[in-house]
């Protein structure tokens, strides 16, 4: 139940963040974008050394 609760809580705050602050929350999402591309690139090199 508080799983559900907390969930839903999550979800409206994303939405007000969204409709409230706009470039503040695009600023976050492509910062987290990036984070997750420049993870994506240090497995990729990875794996390029472990095979080469």
């Amino acid at each position: 139940m508080i799983k559900k609760v907390l969930t839903w809580l999550g979800i409206a705050f994303l939405i007000f963040f969204i409709a409230f602050n706009p470039n503040s929350a695009a600023a976050v999402f492509e910062s987290l974008g990036d984070t997750i591309g420049d993870i994506a690139r240090g497995f990729g090199t990875f794996f390029t050394q472990l095979v080469a």
